[in-house]
């Protein structure tokens, strides 16, 4: 879900204490949508992104890109070095304010301010002046998209329209009342409260429907009246009003389902309602996934659109070649048609365009061959001799092309594998140089070199203090089992499912039984099997595994092993990781 108004407030007001003063040391880009801004022991995160736009504190460590963007260049010279001077937000409204005192290039002290507007599709993150005017934003608005409100450099800033309803907070008893009357009986008590009033969300609405009637989709009339619905939504008014929040995660199967900042009671025991320090912590633990999907997303797209691009022309090219390989299987056919036709000249004269014969190969059983009536009867038969050469040696072709397609296919797999599991800048630039080398992405001009930083395999500990090392991508698959793994290390690997190659340092010890099986569930998870229960391992030292001739990055092979079948955990995942 995106934060809502009251969550925002909640937010702002656990911000005030810990950042009114602090000086801004460091400004950072991470991700198209998000800024970080870094005080000192505080890293401060504004997410414009549409599907979870929010200001809070991290913790959570987020890769830059190589080269910061334009925005953030423009956020460092206006802001670095900047204090904090106040952070507000209009009533219920999903904007913040944060208002700096900064200084110029000459030292003159001067305003600036950093708006967040959390509003979904509408998000947006804007610099103003000391006069409010618009340095820049991170979403430019011109007239063609908005006749309304433009947001561009130079103009003065407005926010955004109201909505037109009255706030929730300026409500009185008899106002209510009279609202209640006069809405359709029929109407349900969310609807009701979400057409009536601003500052609600859909959850809330719900909410304060469950605590009035005991069900979420109840309707007016069976309230009987606006009492227990206004004393529902004047006890929520109160805690606004007083700031009296709780940041809560509601939980199903053990998965962030929504958060909150009151008590949330209306799923029953189908969630468990979680309590957090604090409302930073609880946006951490919420979008913590989310937030790595949508890195992925906007990183590995153009990755993603290229494997998956070729791997559907590769299975449609696969499918021709099948069924031109199927079709080579019957040349024996054409073989015989000519043997019948040189068997039966003398009887044939030019211009025939069937021949009717004895099939010799069978019992002499009547067959008729088609001709071609340009053709003399030898020429015909030199037709049928030719092609069956040419369906013998299109079979050796074809099953060599198909033993490539299926290698190549096998392998785009295992690329699209590594981008759903991509997590940092270094990992998408891995994979897009071995898309490249592989032929599969276009090489670079000269002088258009990527920057890139080396990516270390993923390190684990087990239980006992082993070390367990993770491949990141094919290119370093290979390298830390053929190369960094000493010969006596366990090798692990998902049975017939593509995923990462997982070392199990020994060191030359004698791994328990604990060890394995710690090392297994990471190979599960780190596999497409991730999601999956009771997943197939296979393990074995890694003197047994080698690389085939020809095989693509990644690929190996090995003929002894022994299988563990684990079920993948996050939780357990996250213990085992070397912090």
């Amino acid at each position: 879900m995106a934060i809502d108004a009251v969550c925002l407030q909640a937010v702002v007001e656990e911000l005030k204490p810990q950042l009114l003063g602090l000086r801004v040391d460091k400004v950072q880009q991470p991700a198209r949508d998000q800024a970080v801004l870094l005080f000192r022991g505080k890293r401060l995160l504004l997410n414009a992104g549409a599907g979870a736009p929010r200001l809070q504190l991290t913790e959570l460590p987020r890769d830059n890109p190589a080269e910061p963007p334009m925005f953030c260049m423009l956020l460092r010279k206006h802001l670095s070095g900047a204090r904090v001077a106040g952070i507000t937000q209009p009533p219920l409204e999903r904007l913040v304010r944060l208002e700096f005192d900064a200084s110029d290039e000459l030292g003159r002290a001067g305003k600036r301010t950093l708006v967040l507007e959390a509003m979904g599709r509408r998000s947006n993150l804007i610099l103003l002046d000391g006069e409010d005017r618009v340095i820049d934003s991170l979403r430019r608005v011109d007239a063609d998209m908005s006749a309304q409100r433009q947001v561009l450099p130079g103009l003065f800033y407005q926010p955004p329209a109201s909505a037109g309803r009255l706030p929730f907070l300026e409500e009185t008893e008899a106002g209510f009342a009279a609202r209640f009357a006069s809405a359709p009986a029929e109407k349900s008590l969310d609807g009701f409260l979400l057409d009536q009033y601003f500052g609600l969300s859909p959850l809330m609405a719900r909410e304060l429907a469950f605590r009035a009637a005991g069900d979420v989709d109840a309707r007016l009339f069976q309230l009987g009246g606006p009492g227990p619905l206004w004393r529902a939504l004047e006890d929520f008014s109160s805690r606004v009003r007083e700031n009296r929040f709780t940041p809560l995660c509601l939980l199903r199967d053990g998965k962030p389902l929504d958060f909150a900042c009151v008590p949330v009671g209306q799923y029953g025991g189908a969630a468990e309602c979680v309590a957090y320090p604090s409302f930073s912590a609880l946006l951490d633990a919420f979008y913590a996934a989310r937030e790595r999907q949508e890195r992925a997303r906007q990183r590995g797209a153009d990755l993603l659109r290229a494997a998956s691009t070729a791997r559907d022309r590769l299975r449609r090219k696969l499918a021709l070649q099948e069924k031109e390989y199927a079709a080579t299987q019957d040349r024996d056919q054409l073989r015989v048609r000519g043997d019948l036709i040189t068997a039966s000249l003398y009887r044939m004269e030019r211009g025939q365009s069937r021949l009717e014969c004895e099939n010799y190969y069978e019992d002499n059983a009547p067959v008729s061959i088609p001709l071609d009536p340009l053709l003399t009867p030898q020429q015909n038969a030199a037709k049928y001799y030719k092609r069956y050469a040419k369906a013998k040696t299109a079979e050796k072709y074809l099953r060599e092309q198909m033993d490539l397609a299926k290698r190549d296919l096998e392998y785009l797999e295992s690329v699209l594998a590594e981008i759903a599991q991509a997590e940092t800048e270094a990992d998408y630039l891995d994979i897009r140089a071995e898309l490249r080398e592989a032929g599969f992405l276009k090489k670079q001009g000269k002088g258009k070199k990527e920057k890139s930083r080396p990516a270390a395999p993923w390190e684990f500990r087990t239980s006992s203090g082993l070390r367990v090392l993770v491949g990141r991508n094919n290119r370093q698959n290979d390298k830390l089992t053929l190369k960094d793994a000493d010969r006596r290390d366990l090798w692990f690997h998902t049975q017939k499912i593509h995923g990462s190659h997982v070392i199990l340092r020994c060191a030359g010890q004698s791994p328990t039984e604990e060890d394995v099986a710690q090392a297994a569930l990471l190979a599960a998870w780190f596999s497409q099997a991730r999601e999956s229960g009771n997943v197939p391992v296979d393990f074995t030292e890694v003197r047994n595994v080698k690389k085939p001739s020809g095989g693509r990055p990644g690929m190996v092979v090995y003929n002894t092993c022994r299988t563990l079948r684990v079920t993948p955990e996050e939780a357990a995942v996250e213990r085992l990781r070397v912090k």
